[in-house]
């Protein structure tokens, strides 16, 4: 039986004593806490490879097969809430949309069991589902340096609803990024597979036979060097817009990780410097739209850009 780690992403390889077991039935005999059914929806949403591929809950194991899950599992130290700051859009009695700032972590992981956006959340809101877990009421998540809007369910009932809807791929999720040069194209579609960067396993990149992504944007202004987007996120996976916004070339302003050294070109030394001194990508989640679990009806919500990126905006404009 693995132990329950804070690490995302889990690594199995088949032994003979397991050839012949269904991949799901294997999962949860490994991971501790996690229910089969539940295993089935994350292998059926491709946050499990087989050999590198995507598979089936089904799929019988072979021999020296390599299994790859992408999972957020609880922490193995306590979890504490906190009294922290919560800048909320919207509040019910089903759910709560709150603002979440950059620099602030959703949920505890690897090296971070405080100061957390899930420590907030359990203490401002005791009747959270899983409440006294790492991720209460959270269906799903922001880059620690992306800001911007995120539902919490407040009810089992509405977890189970958000939840289903991520699933589903019916939730609208609109992001507004800057981005390094002029996109070409008014609008266009990247559907390039991702997976963990085999070389540096704190990176995702563009891999084949990795889990289907698909993004849409669409260009909202151009500047000299740079172009503002509208992303529309059609899957949710682990830093899919900034990986395809850089496999595009067109790497997210401020993003250390994949911009490859693009703001060290900036010629301009105010604009360089402010950028540098954002201390996180350019990357906001703007719009979130559902259908409301108690009421069926369609919702949507937006939050403005944050002032430190419309003030870097007014800085390229002028």
């Amino acid at each position: 039986m693995a132990e329950r780690s804070d690490h995302e992403n889990l690594t199995f390889k088949i032994g003979p004593d397991d050839v012949g077991v269904r991949l799901d039935a294997f999962l949860a005999s490994q991971i501790e806490g996690w229910s089969r059914a539940r295993l089935q929806r994350v292998i059926e949403a491709e946050d499990v490879l087989v050999n590198g591929k995507p598979s089936k809950p089904s799929y019988k194991l072979r021999e020296h097969d390599e299994l790859e899950v992408d999972l957020t599992l609880p922490a193995t130290t306590s979890f504490t809430p906190e009294a922290l700051p919560i800048e909320i859009v919207h509040e019910d009695d089903t759910l709560v949309v709150v603002n979440k700032p950059a620099g602030l972590v959703v949920h505890p992981a690897a090296g971070i069991h405080s100061g957390t956006l899930a420590n907030a959340l359990a203490y401002h809101f005791q009747q959270l589902p899983n409440a006294s877990s790492v991720r209460p009421g959270i269906v799903h998540r922001l880059d620690r340096d992306t800001s911007g809007l995120l539902v919490v369910a407040k009810t089992e009932s509405a977890l189970e609803h958000l939840s289903d809807q991520f699933r589903d791929r019916s939730v609208y999720k609109s992001y507004v990024a800057l981005v390094h040069g002029r996109v070409p194209s008014d609008s266009g579609r990247i559907e390039e597979p991702l997976a963990r960067d085999r070389s540096n396993r704190t990176r995702m990149a563009v891999v084949r036979g990795g889990r289907s992504a698909l993004s849409i944007y669409r260009v909202n202004l151009r500047f000299n060097r740079f172009t503002l987007l509208d992303v529309e996120l059609k899957t949710g996976r682990t830093h899919q817009i900034r990986v395809h916004l850089a496999w595009l070339k067109h790497p997210v302003v401020g993003d250390e990780t994949y911009g490859g050294g693009r703001d060290n070109t900036i010629q301009n030394p105010k604009l360089k410097s402010q950028i540098r001194s954002l201390g996180r990508q350019f990357l906001h989640a703007e719009k979130l739209a559902f259908a409301h679990p108690k009421t069926g009806e369609r919702v949507l919500y937006q939050s403005p850009l944050p002032p430190e990126l419309s003030n870097l905006l007014m800085e390229i404009t002028e």
